[in-house]
């Protein structure tokens, strides 16, 4: 059976006019230094993703190309339902993914990161949700359509911020 990560990533700080789509909102310059410090950890963690699944926003882009600078090039799919969709979504993408990929790391929004995190693994889950900047790392043996409602716990955590204030 093969080892199995999904990497959930809220975007980092962005943000917030009043005269613009909420789509087209980007990161602040915070957002951008706490999305290289998460690029940072997951290389030196080693949980580099072998594919990544974001959200169209342009938030979330610029957190991918942000953390992407991080480590080695991986493929990115910019699905709409991480925009829209809700936490059974989510992992209903996860569900589909192709057997060879062992680690993806999705990019998305809260409540539905924060959301799916809980559904995988209810006990680990922290009971604020995922700050901005956020990752949780939930962690299964077997294929990715075995992936389900407490399937996966969490195995680590992190938050940019956190990391930089302690």
């Amino acid at each position: 059976m093969t080892r199995r990560s999904i990497v959930l990533l809220r975007h980092a700080k962005a943000e917030q006019p009043e005269q613009m789509a909420d789509e087209q909102r980007g990161l602040t310059p915070r957002g951008h230094s706490d999305a290289a410090h998460a690029g940072q950890w997951l290389a030196e963690h080693q949980l580099w993703p072998q594919l990544v699944l974001c959200s169209p926003a342009r938030r979330t882009r610029q957190t991918w190309q942000e953390v992407s600078a991080a480590g080695p090039p991986a493929p990115a799919r910019f699905e709409p339902l991480l925009y829209g969709g809700t936490a059974v979504d989510l992992l209903g993408l996860v569900r589909q993914l192709d057997d060879p990929v062992s680690r993806v790391l999705i990019v998305g929004h809260n409540p539905t990161v924060s959301y799916a995190s809980a559904l995988l693994d209810p006990v680990g889950a922290s009971d604020s949700g995922l700050r901005t900047c956020g990752i949780a790392v939930h962690e299964f043996t077997g294929d990715w359509t075995a992936c389900g409602p407490q399937t996966a716990p969490a195995t680590h955590t992190y938050t940019a911020r956190a990391a930089r204030t302690s």
